[in-house]
């Protein structure tokens, strides 16, 4: 069984979503010894998520959001709701993260086990690190970003907002990754990627553009 619900301890922190990344995160902060304040979701899909009960936000006092990590893998989503909630945010990072103490890590930010961050590495608000990610020196990761399992950055990489870089994709050095754009799982990225498009393959080759997101 989990620990108990706490309500009084600073480093307590609520998760907004109750999802597969949610359960990712409750495992990180409880491995960090951190306190699950409460686990919210607008239309919950389960009553309970790894021995913590689901709670509807309509059933949820807003107001008493002290310290919150969106916990919805959603790039969209996260940023609709950065937006909307009333709250600070934390970060999570897994003890097995290793990151420089010259890099940069925004509010709201996951970063899950294994992920490297080196020095002059920025990485922006409500973004998503998973797991085993390499960021090289002097990467620059945008708000809502989710880079995936395994994906490797090389130095000076730059990856716009919203952007998803799919599992166990390549980047080779200097590119810039588009806002918005999906980069897909195992794609081999040696040319800059503009925004809204969608890349696959070896080498990364553009298949279509999606639709503007902002």
């Amino acid at each position: 069984m989990p620990p108990q619900l706490s309500h009084s301890m600073e480093n307590s922190v609520t998760l907004y979503g109750a999802s597969g990344h949610a359960k990712v995160i409750i495992d990180i902060l409880l491995n960090s010894n951190f306190a699950i304040e409460a686990v919210v979701d607008d239309n919950p899909k389960i009553p309970v998520i790894l021995g913590y009960p689901v709670v509807k936000t309509s059933d949820f006092d807003l107001e008493k959001l002290k310290r919150t990590i969106i916990s919805i893998g959603n790039n969209k989503i996260r940023k609709k709701l950065s937006a909307s909630l009333q709250t600070s945010f934390a970060t999570a990072i897994h003890p097995s993260v290793v990151v420089s103490p010259f890099a940069t890590i925004g509010e709201g930010s996951v970063l899950m086990a294994n992920v490297v961050v080196n020095p002059d590495a920025v990485i922006g608000k409500h973004c998503i690190i998973n797991t085993a990610a390499v960021l090289e020196h002097d990467c620059q990761i945008g708000d809502f970003a989710h880079i995936s399992p395994g994906v490797s950055l090389a130095g000076n990489v730059n990856v716009g907002v919203g952007a998803h870089v799919g599992i166990g994709a390549t980047v080779i050095q200097g590119i810039t990754i588009g806002k918005w754009s999906v980069v897909g799982a195992g794609t081999v990225v040696i040319k800059d990627v503009p925004d809204y498009a969608v890349v696959v393959g070896n080498p990364g080759r553009i298949i279509r553009f999606d639709e503007k997101q902002d």
